[in-house]
């Protein structure tokens, strides 16, 4: 088994070649084609060799060029809980003609359930199973492999679970975790390596270092871009601490990790 990262756009997308067959976990943005392509190309791999393509969540920057790719070969894997979620993306896309969006074919999908999902994957050479995750969104899936790693899309990253707790995202990741996973690949973060994976255990000054360093670069004129690029944190925190930050006068970590625990209630 081999794991392709694949660094074509804000999306983090990966490859997943066995020996019988080749998935495509996520694509980017509307647009990003000849990245993809390009990309590949590095890998010396024709596009064409795609088998199937699986898809975290119907977001606009993880299911861009989709139908793109399957009209060159892959197959378009949807889970059945995603079904009402497929085009929910668009919309947005319809409003951005530049990009040329080409929306998926749902007589083409090929739909699976969770409980169907590691005969599926048996079947193009991976052991694995993929699992309903919602948190993030309620089409979200995450997709997991026996050999120990664990691949989901924009679930809030471990290091801001002890914000979650007693939420959606608290439960998926209750059920991820209790899998032993050795890596998480994300949507957007960088990739985790869990060393003690028979806890799965996040320490709880992680996240205190994440929003202190965050706070550091802000204080340097950093854009939300950047910033997530230097400490790999979740979009969505670094825009809750910048907010914060800026609109409480001479507040510090702690007084921002509680009012983050109060916006999560």
């Amino acid at each position: 088994m081999v794991i392709h990262e694949l660094k074509y756009s804000n999306t983090n997308t990966y490859l997943i070649e066995s020996d019988k067959g080749k998935l495509l976990f996520d694509t980017g943005w509307a647009g990003t084609m000849p990245a993809f392509c390009k990309c590949m190309g590095e890998l010396h791999m024709p596009v064409q060799d795609i088998d199937y393509l699986l898809i975290s969540h119907f977001h606009p920057d993880h299911m861009g060029i989709a139908q793109e790719i399957a009209n060159l070969g892959a197959t378009i894997v949807v889970m059945d809980i995603q079904l009402p979620y497929v085009h929910t993306a668009d919309p947005v896309f319809a409003k951005e003609a530049k990009n040329r969006f080409i929306p998926i074919e749902d007589e083409r999908i090929k739909v699976v359930s969770t409980a169907e999902s590691r005969g599926f994957l048996r079947s193009i050479g991976i052991e694995g199973e993929v699992f309903h995750t919602p948190g993030h969104s309620d089409d979200s899936i995450s997709l997991w492999l026996d050999e120990g790693m664990l691949f989901v899309g924009d679930l809030n990253p471990l290091y801001e679970l002890e914000i979650h707790k007693e939420t959606k995202i608290d439960d998926s990741w209750k059920l991820l975790l209790a899998l032993k996973p050795k890596m998480v690949y994300y949507g957007h973060a960088k990739t985790a390596v869990l060393d003690d994976t028979s806890k799965a255990e996040i320490k709880k000054g992680d996240l205190f270092t994440t929003v202190e360093r965050i706070m550091k670069y802000i204080d340097k004129g950093f854009s939300i871009d950047r910033i997530q690029k230097k400490t790999g944190a979740d979009k969505t925190l670094i825009e809750d601490v910048n907010r914060m930050y800026l609109t409480h006068q001479n507040v510090g970590v702690q007084g921002i990790l509680d009012r983050i625990e109060i916006k999560e209630k």
